[in-house]
């Protein structure tokens, strides 16, 4: 096989200094030639990590199929956030006025991003961490989104135990939180129709679901206190099925996608039709739908645009890279990204119809505005709905076995994901180690820390965690991957692996998007967040741990990349860095075959545009535009 760590240095020299001289160019012509010509002469430059005949090692996992790779996408990307974190945050943010920018920030920076991780993924056939070869310095980020991600681990699949729990109390012949228990002081029925002018009642739904759900506590009463025994039975019960699912990894949660990703639109649409039928819905879809024009040039409304946008397609977590990785190298992503990204925002929109038309029936039974309507995160699903829910007609049981059933699925899902990128976050280092016994462990984990989440305090707790050792990170980590994939590595060289994987030309919208737009808005955003950052108002003791979060996660960034330079033989600090800017000698394709015949393109390519590297700005700028001329 051809010396690719001479092809790298070329391509380094050439990106950096100018042209290569005619000796290399010569000489590296040279090699590809005897190389492709008598391809097994020499068995000793054989890469050992990649899966090629006769390496002795096992292949990546593939998808049997292709539409199981498009359900897993969706069974991941359409989750929680679509169902409760879209509608509270739009209701917020002004309903209309949010959908606006919204839809924009979808446009210019998540389907930009998606499809751009689906690229990284399927070509190299890496996992998020590993993906990072393309940049040793910055693999970092590719840790950091690991770490997210099993923060995230935890306080999911508490959320999902909660929504077990309601499950199993909708069978009840009277709904639990639809009538109040003697010992709720100032409680007003859920199922009661009748307007309440007194603010002080508080419908038995919210009582139910902190008194009897969660035994809420502040956490000034002191301590987390002691996980609630149906909950962490329901917690177990939502790890064996997450275990179960990803036991033997891509092959049996690819055949659960199949139910896990259409299911749910079976539920949502019925819950839809119902919603359309109740009184005052109409007002409360057209909170949602009419744009309010003003808000537009609020920047907290485009901040939490962006947010959203992050949570809805799940980007930046490495789930997204890791599910493409798994593709077979010519599959047809761009279509499959359009897809998933248009049916996502779909999702949103149409849960935030169900949402926003079961709020304006509850303000016309009410007599409240739409605007007096409390909407965040967990009061979303388990007190909002189960009390609109309550106030059916008929056939209260019914939905609600069917909204939480839709729930429970739509996060199974979502979890089965962040368990896959983990696993394949350690299986990229550890290829030997069997799937079961990774799932194993990461679901003993996900139990335990689960558990904090179901203590009286949990969701404290669970608020803390989010905003700093989610919100901020991914903001952050994603900032850093974009300069990674599209400055460090390039837009020119993106496009160029995209001919080369797909055979078709990326369009200028993407290549700008890429380049500038994208990037120059996350930027601002994340400026603004800092800027106009309010701590949770918690403990003092839980903001620092909240923090500490934040350090842990960033810091892996600065930490690798120290570990990289210290690993380059290069001499001279400055050499180290650069060097270890670049992708790694066997960067490229999976398969032997496949990456011989791309960095025989990448030679011709490199050799065609050396002349136009001269000086620090005008290799960005080529990076940047090489390839509109492919």
């Amino acid at each position: 096989m051809v010396n690719e760590y001479v092809l790298n240095e070329v391509l380094v020299r050439s990106n950096s200094h100018g042209p290569p001289a005619e000796s290399e160019k010569t000489a590296i012509t040279a090699t590809w030639t005897m190389d492709i010509a008598g391809d097994g002469a020499t068995g000793s430059d054989t890469p050992s990590e990649e899966s090629s005949e006769g390496s002795g090692e096992v292949g990546r996992a593939k998808w049997n199929r292709n539409i199981e790779f498009l359900l897993s996408c969706v069974a991941l990307s359409v989750g929680f956030g679509n169902v409760w974190r879209f509608p509270y945050t739009a209701m917020s943010n002004g309903g209309g006025a949010f959908l606006i920018p919204y839809l924009i920030v979808l446009l210019v920076v998540g389907r930009p991003i998606y499809y751009l991780e689906m690229v990284m993924g399927q070509f190299s056939s890496r996992g998020c961490v590993k993906v990072f070869d393309v940049a040793p310095l910055m693999r970092g980020i590719g840790v950091g989104q690991t770490l997210t991600m099993a923060l995230i681990l935890g306080f999911y699949a508490a959320i999902l135990a909660i929504s077990v729990h309601y499950f199993v109390g909708s069978f009840a012949g009277t709904l639990p939180w639809a009538r109040c228990q003697p010992e709720w002081t100032d409680c007003v029925d859920s199922e009661s129709k009748l307007r309440v002018w007194n603010a002080s009642l508080r419908p038995s739904a919210e009582f139910y679901f902190h008194k009897s759900v969660m035994h809420s506590q502040s956490t000034n009463d002191g301590g987390l206190g002691w996980p609630d025994l149906k909950l962490a039975l329901c917690l177990l019960f939502c790890w064996l099925c997450i275990a179960v699912i990803l036991i033997r990894g891509i092959r049996s949660s690819g055949k659960a996608s199949y139910f896990l990703a259409i299911f749910p639109y079976i539920i949502l649409l019925v819950l839809l039709v119902r919603t359309c039928t109740l009184e005052g819905a109409g007002d409360g879809i057209l909170y949602l739908l009419k744009p309010q024009w003003e808000k537009l040039l609020d920047v907290k409304v485009w901040y939490a645009a962006v947010t959203q946008c992050f949570f809805s397609l799940t980007i930046s977590l490495g789930a997204v890279i890791v599910y493409a990785s798994y593709n077979n190298f010519s599959n047809n992503i761009y279509r499959d990204a359009m897809i998933i990204s248009w049916l996502d925002t779909f999702t949103s929109i149409i849960s935030g119809i169900v949402v926003f038309g079961i709020v304006g029936n509850i303000a016309h039974v009410t007599g409240s505005s739409m605007t007096n309507i409390k909407l965040q995160g967990p009061e979303l699903t388990f007190i909002t709905y189960p009390d609109a829910i309550a106030k059916f007609d008929a056939g209260q049981n019914v939905f609600a076995v069917l909204f939480f059933l839709m729930f429970f699925l739509l996060g199974l899902g979502s979890n089965t994901g962040i368990v896959t990128t983990i696993v394949a976050a350690v299986k990229d280092r550890f290829p030997q180690l069997a799937d079961w016994k990774l799932v194993s462990a990461i679901s003993i984990f996900g139990f335990t820390c689960g558990l904090v989440y179901i203590t009286p305090v949990g969701l404290e707790v669970l608020d803390v965690v989010n905003t700093y050792g989610v919100e901020m990170t991914v903001l952050t980590l994603v900032i850093l991957e974009v300069v990674t994939f599209c400055w460090l590595y390039g837009v020119a060289r993106i496009c160029q692996d995209i001919k080369f994987m797909l055979g078709i030309a990326t369009g200028i919208f993407w290549r700008l998007c890429w380049a500038f737009v994208t990037l120059a808005i996350i930027f601002t955003i994340w400026v603004f967040g800092f800027i106009t950052f309010k701590p949770p108002t918690v403990p003092f003791g839980l903001n620092v741990f909240g923090w500490c979060l934040f350090v842990l996660v960033v810091v892996q960034v600065p930490l690798w990349a120290g570990f990289a330079v210290s690993e380059r033989p290069e001499a001279g600090l400055m050499g180290k860095i650069k060097a270890a800017c670049h992708p790694t000698p066997d960067w490229g394709p999976e398969d032997v075959t496949l990456r011989k015949q791309y960095q025989t393109e990448l030679v011709r390519c490199t050799q065609d545009n050396a002349t136009r590297a001269r000086g620090v700005r005008k290799n960005v700028f080529q990076k940047m535009f090489t390839a509109f001329e492919l």
